[in-house]
């Protein structure tokens, strides 16, 4: 579940003050969340009723804000000069997905 406080947190990290874009920011919430679940092997809609952990949560906004930034498909945004910042930014984003992370066999 997407809840106002996680779009505004994604808001504030993309510096952005205006409500344009909410709608969108709220997909790439949903999407980021599902992405979550699926890392870190929770059932589908996990985070609908249970809390995230502030790393998690970091992670959720870090990869909202990336595909918010490379909407477009390419790497764009702040990764348009150097395509080794984006690889570095899932990176960042796996290993903090990854601290939550329930270990199956």
């Amino acid at each position: 579940m997407v809840t106002n406080d996680l779009i505004e947190k994604i808001k504030t990290n993309l510096i952005i003050n205006d409500s344009e874009d909410d709608y969108l920011i709220g997909e790439l919430a949903a999407t980021a969340v599902s992405y979550a679940e699926g890392y870190q092997h929770l059932p589908s809609g996990y985070y609908g009723t249970n809390e995230m952990s502030d790393t998690t949560e970091r992670g959720v906004i870090m990869l909202a804000s990336h595909m918010y930034e490379s909407r477009d498909g390419g790497t764009g945004g702040f990764f348009a000069d150097n395509v080794n910042a984006a690889d570095r930014s899932w990176e960042t984003v796996k290993e903090l997905l990854r601290m939550d992370r329930e270990w199956k066999v």
